[in-house]
Parts: C-alpha cells; structure tokens; sequence
C-alpha cells in the first residue's frame, strides 16, 4: 500500500505563519524518512487559518529539503488561471526535481464569489470551461495541441523534457468521465464527500482511454487522526470535529481539543462528518486503510489530518 500526505497546512490557534511553515518542512522531512510515497499542497484562499495559498511555492521548498518524496499539488484551481501558466511552472518544477513532481488539478473557484473575483481580477467565472482549460493544460504539457488550435504555435518553457503526471481531484462520475476520456490519474475525495465513490470509480475505469497514462489509476484523499491508543485518537479528533463545525463560519483556525466542549445540538452532524475520517491507533488505521483499498480497489492513499498538534499528520501504519 501507497501512501501519501495530502497538506491544506492548517494553523493551529495562537501560532505564527512562519512557524507553522518551517514545521510543515519538517513534516514531510519526517514523512520522507517513514517511507511515504508522496506530499501533497492544497490551494486554499482568503482563509484565517489554512496556509496553503500558493502551493507551487510550498511544493519547491519541500522538494529542495528532502530526498526522493514525490511533491504534488491538490490541487491547482485551474479554472482560475491560465492553462501555459500552470504548464510552464510545473515543467519548471520537474526540470528542477525529475520524476518527482504530481501536478494534482481541481474545478473548485477556491472560496466565496468575492474570492474568486479578487483571484482572477473581476475576470467572469470560468467553471463551464473546464475541460477546455483540462484539454489545453495537457496539450501544452505534452505539445500536442490540435493544429487548429490558436494557441498551437506557443510552446512550454522549458521545452522538452518529462511532463509530471496530471492528477484530477474529483467526488462525482462527472469527474471520473474527464479524467478517463483524458487518460489521467484520479483522485478522489473521501475526505470531503465519499457518497458518490462507487459511481465516479466505476465511470472513470470503464470510459478510461490510454493518454498520459496507460492504465487507469486512482488515489483515495481520506482524513485519518492515529495514536498510540484509541482514546488519545479520540481526543486528538475533537480538533477537527471543532475545524469542520467552523470551516463552514469562515474559521478555519485549528482549536487545542483540551479547550474544546462541542455543541449537543451539533452531535448528528459531527457524526456525519465522521464517516470521511478514519479515527484510532496504528493497528486500527492500517485496518481501516486495507478495507478502504478493498471497497475502492485501490491501494494508494492521500491522509489529510486538521488537528492541533504539530505532528497532526505523522501515521505509521506499517
């Protein structure tokens, strides 16, 4: 089994950015060295406490720290920017770190209406254009865009080269749909939403057409809070049970969960939201992991973990 961190690199209350992001360093310094395949970067905007804004930057830095770890982004908020842009910086990127670069791309506008305006400078939303800007991306990547195209004589600098693999962050057989027909890897979300997964699975691995990649592949985004024993998970949880109450208020800070005594009233939905995490020790975690890779017959993980303590992500399942 793979697996990987996926980082939205989450700011516990009363740190500082700075620190925050010098111990993010260290995080996957310390994932390199227990043999995690991969770190990923999310894009979030106009946040208060994930920090996670310009992914490119993290991945670069993380890159030039470690050894061997693949670094990703989960993922580049394509329809905000322009599809050579993002081709140019990270075939950059993998001319620095060859064979270690995932470009991870999603369709989310990456916050409210407001956000997306000031991120694209009042410029109209561009979510309908998705698979266009999915179509250019890959054909820039690869130089392979169709002779008609008005952009077919721009080419990606730095020319030649390996391209890193494309990587489509998806939760619905709409997303399955444009990462097969592309011949793209998926990636799906279970940690925001696993209702539609046999769905978007099953639609992605019966329309998959052979393009950047072969065979289909599928990586699973779960969140997973892991101790040394299951009531000390159970205490370490309650950071991110508080984080996902907040998330949806505009407060994104992670709470200490000795501080934390959770609404009544919000039990059911803390309980729903609770079927995306995977809670427990190592021996639980690996457990849970190995059905997980069952039901998606798939065998590599992205763990996500928004708790307050510095190594809110550190899982050793082996």
């Amino acid at each position: 089994m793979k697996l990987g961190i996926l980082d939205q690199v989450p700011m516990p209350k009363g740190s500082d950015p700075s620190q925050v992001l010098k111990q993010t360093v260290e995080l996957a310094q310390f994932a390199e060295k227990l043999g995690y395949e991969r770190y990923w970067l999310a894009e979030h905007h106009n946040t208060n406490g994930l920090l996670s804004a310009a992914p490119e930057i993290l991945m670069t830095r993380i890159a030039s720290a470690t050894d061997h770890i693949r670094v990703g982004s989960g993922g580049i908020l394509l329809p905000q920017y322009s599809p050579l842009k993002v081709a140019e910086t990270f075939k950059t990127m993998e001319s620095l770190f060859p064979g270690r670069v995932d470009l991870g791309v999603g369709r989310s506008p990456g916050g409210t209406e407001r956000t997306r305006a000031a991120l694209t400078d009042g410029r109209e939303s561009m979510m309908s254009e998705f698979p266009r800007h999915l179509d250019e991306l890959n054909g820039f990547m690869r130089n392979e865009l169709p002779k008609n195209h008005p952009y077919r004589m721009v080419k990606v600098t730095p020319r030649g080269g390996e391209s890193p693999p494309i990587w489509l962050l998806g939760l619905s057989p709409r997303s399955g749909r444009l990462a097969a027909e592309r011949g793209i890897g998926l990636t799906f979300g279970h940690f925001i939403n696993p209702d539609k997964w046999e769905s978007t699975l099953r639609t992605y691995r019966e329309n998959f057409k052979s393009g950047v990649l072969s065979e289909p592949a599928v990586t699973v985004c779960v969140f997973v809070v892991c101790a040394e024993t299951q009531e000390e998970a159970e205490r370490l949880a309650l950071s991110q049970d508080r984080w996902l109450l907040s998330i949806e208020k505009g407060d994104s800070q992670v709470y200490d969960p000795d501080s934390i005594k959770l609404p009544s009233d919000q039990l059911a939905q803390i309980r729903h939201n609770r079927r995306r995490t995977l809670i427990g020790t190592p021996e639980k975690i690996r457990d849970d992991l190995v059905e997980l890779s069952r039901r998606y017959e798939a065998d590599d993980f992205l763990l996500i973990t928004n708790i307050f303590h510095m190594k809110r992500k550190s899982v050793h399942t082996s």
